[in-house]
């Protein structure tokens, strides 16, 4: 019987949940929630100094509004030291690590030769082999005896077998001189003690999977699964960073990007499905593998994501995007809707939510729902209101009055008098727009009017003409 997945994601609390960081967790959590395995979370929090409850929340929030849920209770790498120290005492108690009294000074005066001369500045520790009972009584490390023949092979399935030669390895400290564990011994530990079957991470870890398989192999513990997947790029190919644009995911939320598109977006980026380009969560649980990772860096491309958020906003439910779209506002710094707002923002949405990239052009196209009269049109909007069409609006009104309020008879009544003014619809539409939103810009006139009902329409319409 096939062990059931479980994956995991170890973010550094460095501040705040950085967009490749975002997407390995959700690498890891498609993976495992795909196969109905478990997705675990971990910090790796033992640099005290940047590990603060802050910069750990920051990553929490980060992942709450991607709809990462995690399974079990969140670990924490610097509450297991402990146990980590005691696994690296166990390799020394068995002969596969040693002490090393080596000093900082000796180290340092070795590579400098090595250097120099044009050597190799792999240290080589002279204490590997030394008794016990030679030992003198000083500071020591604890290193791990590292295999000296042969070579070290990652199985990965992204990267495809890597060959690194154990000569090229050297002997990985474990333990400080303080008796503090390193994180190289920290990780396997954590990894084995979840039980992690698959560690899917960025490939510049790759190097430190050969590292820490020394540790696995010298403590007898199944190597997990490898799948270290290229870092995202900019646009101009060079490592994602400040000068491309924003790093944290909760910018993209500040800016208003739905999290379902930036879930398809972050998935899409480096991973494929065919020629899919727009996908639900259920489709992407179904159809990701670690096959479909290609080995070359993804390229973030901001109209790419924009593109599929804005189909994510059209396919949404109304009541869960006026939500999102709340909570939006909320993390922004924006005043929370009323109500009164809230309810007419939701029965806009059907025609505000298409084309509409982000929540701040939803809003906007929502404008003429959320705004109370007296309604001031906008610049362009005011130009169309001259006294010739006050005039008209002052007499269309009383016919929408009896007029019945559905699509069909709004049409006819307003082509109707278009007709009777010796002149079309489109004629009427700008000055329409300007009473109903004050813009020039809307949605189209009869659904501004559906959403408003007879009377607030009537109601703008009668501000406008006087």
């Amino acid at each position: 019987m096939t062990a059931p997945v479980v994956t995991r994601f170890a973010p550094s609390p460095t501040g705040f949940l950085h967009i490749g960081g975002a997407r390995t967790a959700l690498f890891n959590w498609l993976y495992a929630r795909g196969r109905g395995g478990k997705f675990l979370l971990r910090i790796e929090d033992t640099d005290r100094a940047r590990s603060t409850p802050e910069a750990t929340q920051a990553i929490l929030d980060g992942m709450a509004w991607l709809g990462l849920d995690h399974d079990g209770e969140i670990v924490s790498q610097f509450d297991n030291a402990e146990r980590h120290a005691a696994v690296a005492m166990d390799l020394l108690a068995a002969g596969k690590a040693y002490k090393c009294f080596a000093t900082q000074e000796e180290i340092s005066a070795f590579r400098e030769a090595a250097r120099a001369e044009g050597r190799s500045t792999l240290y080589r520790s002279p204490w590997r082999d030394v008794a016990p009972d030679e030992h003198p009584d000083a500071p020591y490390v604890v290193r791990i005896k590292a295999p000296q023949e042969g070579e070290t092979i990652i199985h990965d399935q992204v990267q495809g077998d890597v060959n690194i030669r154990n000569d090229q390895l050297d002997d990985m400290v474990l333990l400080r001189s303080d008796g503090t564990p390193v994180y190289m011994l920290a990780v396997v530990v954590d990894d084995h003690d979840m039980g992690v079957t698959h560690v899917i991470r960025g490939d510049d870890h790759l190097n430190n999977a050969a590292r820490q398989m020394m540790i696995y192999n010298a403590l007898g513990w199944d190597v997990p699964v490898w799948a270290h997947i290229p870092l995202i790029h900019g646009p101009d190919g060079k490592k994602l960073s400040k000068r491309h644009g924003a790093l944290g995911a909760q910018e993209y939320q500040v800016m208003g990007y739905p999290a379902a598109g930036m879930r398809n977006y972050l998935a899409r980026l480096g991973w494929s499905h065919g020629d899919d380009e727009f996908f639900t969560d259920a489709q992407a649980k179904e159809w990701f593998d670690l096959s479909g990772i290609g080995k070359s860096p993804a390229r973030f491309d901001t109209k790419k994501l924009e593109n599929l958020c804005g189909q994510h906003i059209a396919c949404a439910d109304d009541a869960a995007l006026r939500q999102e779209a709340e909570a939006f506002r909320v993390v922004s710094g924006q005043p929370a809707l009323t109500a009164s707002q809230s309810h007419m923002f939701e029965t806009a949405m059907y025609c505000v939510k298409e084309r509409a990239k982000t929540f701040p052009e939803l809003f906007e196209k929502a404008h003429f729902a959320l705004t109370e009269r007296p309604i001031t049109p906008d610049e362009k909007a005011a130009k169309s209101l001259d006294d010739v069409f006050r005039g008209i609006l002052r007499e269309l009104t009383p016919q929408l009055q009896n007029a019945s309020w559905d699509r069909e008879n709004l049409e006819a009544t307003l082509n109707a008098f278009a007709h009777s003014k010796d002149t079309k619809f489109g004629k009427l539409a700008g000055p329409l727009r300007a009473a109903l939103a004050g813009k020039s810009v809307t949605p189209s006139v009869f659904d501004m009017m559906l959403v408003l009902g007879p009377e607030e329409t009537c109601a703008r319409l009668n501000d406008a003409a006087d």
